[in-house]
């Protein structure tokens, strides 16, 4: 029978020490002193093997379940935990070892990315590289050696993750030799030894006349009031649904026609500035009649907030719900798709310089210098870019003669 937190916290000593059973080769191993000490068993080349997780209530039994799930994930990957874990410790002590460069680049890297970005990176290499090739000198590794590695990825179908997985690795290695660590990058010599990834573009409407169908399609949509103004907006702000639906009044001076993005919320990790069509002015100033009161104290002011909560922000799911009640399957439109949407009609049917179209798509732009644009870069084109997107999506609606694209 599992253990229970109270089972754990009550159990008392014992002369003799004694095991209380979790399962799945985790217990609780009561000391005579009163010390009571996490340990796993696991089995692994046909042995049966153990691993102590520190002591409770250091480690709760949440915790230790989780450190548990952890090993067997390895054990299946072929990974012994045991060795895993005296790798890790060896590589805290050798700073020329590859998880000690993977580690410190990551360290440096990690607070000009979203958090989401980061986690996925430093998970990807503690699961797929870190294993094997964490205790190794980085300027001993070499191209064979991490093509092995990359196999094991590729083994089990996730081909993309191996490439992503190249990538990193290929920057650990260029900052091992920016460090005086390492010679030469290995990846390099990978560049064609993978299976290339198959592309699997997010779905997006392009075609200026179904453009049109959507949008008339958006303006009939019989769902909840704050769902189709976030899907009236999309299109004429094209963000990342993440800064649309966690957007805040504080962020919109409707006067002056913006919206400031702050920069944690973007995956640049720069503010970003959205000037607004008077179309999307007059979406929002309806809308704030419903959802822009006083500001309540410890409450985000969502302008979008949850279906069931005004504490929570609209669902990352409600946007692509009511394109699917639209009738939109998930290979013709999702949320993300007003994105690609813009940038291709804005270049091909309006001729707006691309550097225009990038910069309020806050991708990173650079001047001729090689710096970054700042928020407020070609304020007046954007904002009149912006303003001929919303009428040109407006005639799109109203059945206009389209350019058709090549």
């Amino acid at each position: 029978m599992p253990l229970t937190d109270t089972t754990v916290r009550t159990a008392k000593p014992r002369p003799k020490e004694y095991k209380l059973f979790d399962g799945g080769g985790l217990y609780v191993l009561v000391k005579p002193n009163g010390t009571k000490c996490w340990r796993l068993k696991y089995r692994y080349g046909g042995k049966e093997r153990g691993l102590a997780l520190r002591t409770y209530p250091t480690v709760t039994l949440m915790a230790a379940r989780a450190s548990r799930d952890e090993a067997r994930r390895q054990v299946a990957a072929g990974i012994d935990p045991g060795q895993a874990r005296k790798a890790e410790k060896a590589a805290r002590g050798d700073t020329n070892s590859f998880e000690a460069v993977a580690r410190e680049w990551y360290t440096k890297q990690a607070p000009t990315w979203a958090v989401g970005h980061a986690s996925k990176i430093i998970r990807r290499l503690e699961r797929d590289v870190i294993p094997w090739l964490g205790a190794r000198p980085i300027g001993c590794i070499t191209a064979p050696e991490l093509l092995a590695v990359l196999r094991r990825i590729e083994s089990r179908g996730a081909i993309e993750t191996a490439h992503r997985a190249l990538r990193n690795s290929g920057q650990v290695f260029r900052y091992a030799v920016a460090t005086g660590r390492c010679e030469r990058d290995p990846s390099a010599d990978l560049r064609w030894a993978l299976a290339p990834v198959k592309e699997n573009h997010l779905a997006a409407i392009t075609e200026p006349k179904a453009v049109g169908a959507l949008l008339r399609a958006i303006g009939g949509y019989e769902g909840a009031y704050v769902t189709k103004c976030a899907l009236q907006l999309a299109p004429l702000v094209f963000v990342r649904p993440g800064e649309l639906r966690k957007a805040e009044w504080a962020e919109f001076d409707l006067d002056a026609a913006t919206w400031s993005i702050p920069v944690n919320r973007m995956k640049t990790k720069q503010p970003h500035l959205v000037p607004l069509a008077h179309q999307a002015v007059a979406i929002l100033r309806d809308l704030q009649l419903l959802t822009g009161a006083p500001k309540r104290e410890g409450i985000p002011d969502y302008v979008f907030p949850g279906l069931r909560t005004i504490t929570r922000p609209m669902s990352e799911n409600t946007v692509n719900s009511a394109l699917r009640r639209l009738g939109y399957a998930g290979t013709e439109m999702c949320g993300h798709g007003f994105r690609a949407m813009a940038r291709t009609i804005l270049d091909e049917a309006l001729n707006i310089p691309p550097h225009l179209i990038e910069h309020q798509l806050a991708h990173a732009v650079r001047d001729p210098l090689g710096r970054a644009y700042n928020r407020t870069s070609h304020l007046p084109e954007r904002r009149k870019m912006m303003q001929q997107w919303a009428d040109y999506l407006d005639g799109l609606r109203a059945g206009a003669k389209v350019i058709r694209l090549a």
